[in-house]
């Protein structure tokens, strides 16, 4: 069955395809929909982002679809950036501005108050209507440097303490293994094929 992934981010579809391998879906992003519309995440929080990518998405395509939302919450920041992550440096900010901005913000705090998590919020819609909601978290810190070349977004700053490595330092099975967006997708897995069956039964499928 053809499900879409609503992102047109490259490192975020390998990562779902690597954690959803053992189930028997083809994962597609929506950028293979050319027309498809672009979504304006204006929700005030991770779900309500998710679920509007979702629900516009699956409407567009007639295919069930996975929208996710996910950031980084610093704690002494009051858990921004949240959902202003991807653009906590402004609307044109790349990975490393954010990266920059956010050291700067915490330039001087010791280690013992640079606590952090990443949050990942999953949404799965149905065209006719049917939606759940799934979530993980992963805690960690923010070290006062970027460390690493793999991964993406926050990576290079956000420490594992449990393996001393950041999220860039680790190899994609490692990190696919422990982060956020993996706890997430487990979360998603124990109700995605439920929710796929109802989803063929309502389409008129056996």
């Amino acid at each position: 069955m053809e499900i879409v992934l609503a992102t047109r981010n490259a490192n975020k579809l390998r990562e779902f395809r690597a954690m959803l391998h053992d189930i028997d879906i083809s994962i597609v992003s929506f950028g293979s929909f050319p027309e498809c519309p672009e979504v304006i995440e204006d929700g005030k929080s991770f779900a309500e982002n998710a679920l509007k990518k979702a629900r516009t998405i699956a409407e567009y395509t007639g295919h069930v679809t996975i929208a996710d939302d996910s950031g980084l919450e610093v704690d002494l920041l009051g858990g921004m950036p949240g959902i202003y992550s991807a653009r906590y440096a402004g609307e044109e900010a790349d990975d490393r501005k954010n990266n920059e901005k956010l050291l700067k913000e915490l330039g001087g705090v010791p280690m013992e108050r640079r606590g952090a998590q990443f949050r990942c919020v999953i949404a799965v819609v149905d065209p006719d209507g049917a939606e759940q909601i799934v979530e993980g978290a992963y805690r960690g810190i923010i070290i006062t440097e970027p460390r690493g070349n793999n991964g993406f977004g926050y990576d290079p700053v956000f420490l594992d303490e449990q393996s001393g490595f950041t999220f860039a330092e680790m190899d994609p099975e490692h990190k696919n293994q422990v982060s956020h967006r993996s706890r997430a997708i487990q979360e998603l897995k124990k109700i995605l094929q439920g929710f796929l069956e109802k989803s063929r039964k309502s389409s008129g499928g056996v």
